[in-house]
């Protein structure tokens, strides 16, 4: 079973080479190869979701939306979508939450608010969100990258 194990993770690895796609992502924190390999053979291409929000939605990763007369109410995640890659991002952001040197701040200010799986789940909204982002404009992966939006 272990060789079957290893057997499969070399393919990945070398699936994983072969698409720049996937090397551009594993440069995001929380996102190894595996993750990396299942993101870019879900997404398919980033064209296909309007935004990352609606890639983040097609995975469940985010809030139910409910309201009318101009206010929205935010509920709970909805867990609709794929529920393997879901899965993948969640604990690829528990680690970087519970065990990583180098936590975003607004990960630190967040914790100081939110529960930690509250947290946990926001995280890997924003790296489904980053994925997303870097794919659909061809970029790669900065830290230290801050969006600013045109008014």
């Amino acid at each position: 079973m272990e060789a079957d194990i290893a057997e499969a993770e070399r393919e990945n690895l070398s699936w994983m080479k072969s698409q720049p796609a996937a090397q551009t992502l594993t440069a995001i924190n929380g996102i190894g190869p595996l993750t990396a390999t299942a993101t870019v053979a879900v997404m398919g291409s980033p064209g296909t979701f309007r935004s990352g929000r609606a890639f983040a939605a097609s995975l469940g990763l985010v809030p139910k939306q409910t309201g009318s007369g101009g206010k929205t109410r935010l509920g709970g995640i909805t867990k609709r979508g794929d529920p393997y890659l879901r899965k993948l991002l969640i604990h690829g952001a528990r680690i970087v939450v519970t065990r990583s040197k180098q936590r975003p701040a607004w990960v630190k200010a967040l914790l100081s608010r939110r529960p930690v799986n509250v947290v946990i789940v926001a995280l890997a909204n924003k790296m489904a969100r980053t994925a997303w982002a870097l794919l659909a404009h061809d970029q790669a992966y900065d830290s230290q990258h801050v969006s600013v939006r045109p008014v």
